[in-house]
């Protein structure tokens, strides 16, 4: 078994206070406040490092299906939008959006497709997150 950390500290209250994290080791540090998540305020948030773990997580899962398919791909990108809504009147991750694009030379576009639903549905970050909707774009490139 893998364990991973990182570490968040809070100050304050939770409109006028700030935090601090960690990813692993001090790899990332980054600060967040109460505008940075739930409006545009300067930071980042819990929802961008979410979505960050999960484009990263696909990314990998489909270029390991895609190897294994017999089409190693040149490139996978994926960007992840993490979608921040109320739901029952509280803050709920309710929608991922993973937007893929890949050059992946030999494959025709259905089997493609078929890779990386089976990425999307196998991803350890798409199997956390199986209580929200995930959405899917994935096209291929050149």
């Amino acid at each position: 078994m893998t364990v991973r950390s990182s570490r968040a500290e809070w100050r304050g209250e939770l409109k006028g206070g700030n935090g601090e994290f960690e990813v692993g080791d001090g790899v990332f540090t980054g600060a967040y406040t109460f505008a940075s998540r739930f409006e545009e305020g300067d930071g980042t948030n819990p929802e961008e490092l979410l979505a960050a773990a999960h484009a990263a997580c696909f990314s990998m899962a489909l270029s390991g299906n895609l190897g294994r398919a017999g089409f190693p791909p040149e490139s996978v990108r994926t960007e992840a939008k993490a979608h921040l809504g109320p739901v029952d009147d509280k803050p709920t991750i309710h929608t991922i959006e993973l937007i893929c694009r890949a050059t992946v030379p030999g494959i025709e576009p259905e089997a493609f497709l078929e890779q990386a639903e089976a990425a999307k549905a196998g991803c350890p970050v798409s199997r956390l997150y199986a209580g929200a909707e995930i959405k899917l774009d994935a096209q291929l490139e050149g």
